[in-house]
């Protein structure tokens, strides 16, 4: 590309963070903490990406797409100040599993409750759910490390990159024994193969495996959705694995708190200001041109997309070795989930437990077994929305009270599977029908609950894909499969946020550690900027 640099800016930036949500945002913290002057670029006309709070009517505050915090890696809460910035995270205490003829399960936080709940169904299921929790908590802690690194790179030729790989192999090889295999088990077999060798009662696999499939084109008793569910229980509140917490007004509070640390570090956000493609000359990058024209100079460019839009829309893939952008090409986006968020008027009621409502300070899953899910991934093979969907629900007015009018509640619905392309019709024609699906849904569960709606909000892939820029809508930014993880997340040779133009990096959710709100790949990103300026200076 032969675009040269304007005088009007050059000079004035040093880096510049394509993207506001939450990647781009901690990603932008870190550079500016270091002392580098950051700009941030984002589209829309506030930042958050899928991480944000909508109030789509007054007094009714919804989180349109993104709805929980879990795998946030803790060192960024004190390495950014977060909790000066308003950081609050709730704790979701409950997890409710609504079965048939009344029957349930209800697991909190205490273990001994939890044991006993489960022996309500069977003893044996009981002690083999201690033993399963803590094999996968020894795991966890065991992975974690990984999980907070950048990863090596397969096919490095330096005596950096063999030093950094040496080192992965052996930190692998002195794991435990039962560890390695329960990894095995992880990447090789399905949720439900672990979950049939471990329990009886249909009611807790069908719980427990929904940590395996959500996001994702996978059922549980697909391969893949081992590791997915292992990906879910790499996240950790306070301090506690697998636990999750909802952020105090939902995950656009969240990104607002990094907003503001973004401004305290001395980071600048701009918002209404889409960037059109990269200027780079030479193999080097210098700048950005916006939709408008405008171009911005800069000796780093960040990217926050998504793979595709990082190497395939903001830069010309005759550019790029042909080896990345066939990766690229190949790099594959699962978008099989919607959203559905409700106004109520009042708390549903479950039969038998009508005057709790403690039983919705968490998730409430809406799969009796996996047998459920799996006629429900059957119809996303068959190109149509599920006809009764999994869905995993949060009731987050009873832990934010601020989140609606008092004495009311909203209801947000994760419903899947709702794949991106439709076999018939499109989502412009179906969009209403999912929408009463899922309402029919929760009325067979929770009797009169199409009573208590005051307002439905219904967010399909395609709207996912327009709104965030997701590709496909696409949740993590691209499949979690074990093809496109750690080495290969989102190409080998390209795993560690640098990219094959000079200054260019990214930072996205299709990176090492991958989606949700884990803020690692923005951080890690930061970590390699700075060690490659480092560097730099020092050879200079």
């Amino acid at each position: 590309m032969s675009d040269k640099p304007s005088e009007a800016t050059d000079g004035l930036i040093d880096a510049l963070v394509i993207g506001g949500g939450h990647n781009g945002l901690i990603n932008a913290a870190y550079l500016a903490k270091a002392g580098l002057k950051t700009l941030v670029l984002e589209s829309r006309p506030f930042v958050g990406g899928a991480a944000i709070t909508e109030e789509l009517r007054p007094g009714f505050k919804f989180t349109t797409f993104s709805y929980a915090i879990s795998l946030l890696r803790p060192e960024i809460t004190q390495d950014l100040s977060l909790v000066d910035h308003g950081l609050m995270i709730l704790p979701l205490i409950r997890t409710f599993q609504p079965g048939y003829a009344g029957n349930y399960l209800l697991l909190g936080p205490d273990g001994d409750e939890n044991y006993h709940e489960i022996a309500r169904h069977s003893a044996a299921d009981a002690e083999a759910y201690r033993d399963l929790s803590l094999l996968i908590k020894r795991t966890c802690f065991a992975l974690k490390p990984l999980m907070d690194s950048i990863p090596p790179n397969r096919k490095g030729n330096t005596a950096e990159d063999q030093a950094h790989l040496e080192k992965f192999e052996s930190y692998i090889a002195g794991l435990a024994p039962d560890i390695r295999a329960i990894l095995d088990r992880f990447a090789n077999s399905t949720a439900a193969d672990i979950l049939d060798e471990y329990f009886e009662t249909d009611l807790l696999k069908a719980m427990l495996s929904t940590s395996g499939i959500i996001g994702s084109r996978v059922s549980p008793r697909t391969k893949g959705s081992g590791l997915v569910w292992l990906f879910h229980k790499m996240g950790e509140y306070d301090g506690v694995f697998g636990e999750w917490g909802f952020h105090k007004a939902g995950n656009g509070g969240f990104t607002q708190v990094l907003a503001r640390a973004v401004a305290a570090l001395g980071g600048t956000i701009r918002t209404n200001a889409p960037v059109a493609s990269l200027l780079y000359e030479n193999g080097e990058v210098f700048g950005v041109r916006l939709a408008n024209g405008e171009e911005i100079n800069a000796k780093i460019v960040v990217s926050s997309l998504d793979p595709r839009r990082t190497f395939n829309q903001l830069v010309r893939p005759v550019d790029l070795p042909q080896d990345l952008v066939d990766a690229i090409n190949q790099y594959e986006f699962w978008g099989v989930a919607s959203k559905v968020n409700f106004a109520l008027h009042d708390l549903p009621k479950f039969p038998g437990l009508e005057n709790r409502s403690d039983i919705y300070m968490g998730f409430t899953n809406i799969c009796p077994t996996i047998d459920y899910i799996e006629e429900a991934y059957a119809d996303c093979l068959a190109g149509r929305f599920s006809r009764r969907p999994f869905m995993d629900c949060c009731v987050q007015s009873t832990l934010d009270p601020d989140m609606s009018p008092a004495g009311k509640h909203v209801m947000s619905c994760f419903v899947m599977y709702t794949p991106y392309r439709l076999a018939n019709g499109d989502w412009t024609t179906e969009r209403k029908n999912l929408g009463d699906t899922v309402e029919d849904t929760l009325d067979e569960f929770f009797p009169g609950f199409r009573n208590l709606v005051i307002q439905r909000e219904v967010v399909t892939p395609d709207e996912i894909e327009r709104c965030t820029g997701l590709t496909e809508g696409d949740i993590f930014g691209g499949a979690l499969d074990v093809k496109q993880m750690f080495f290969k997340r989102p190409a080998e040779g390209w795993n560690q946020y640098r990219t094959p133009i000079a200054g260019y990096y990214q930072c996205g959710s299709g990176t090492h550690p991958g989606g949700a709100v884990t803020g690692g790949p923005g951080k890690l990103a930061a970590q390699q900027i700075l060690a490659d300026l480092s560097k730099s200076r020092n050879a200079s």
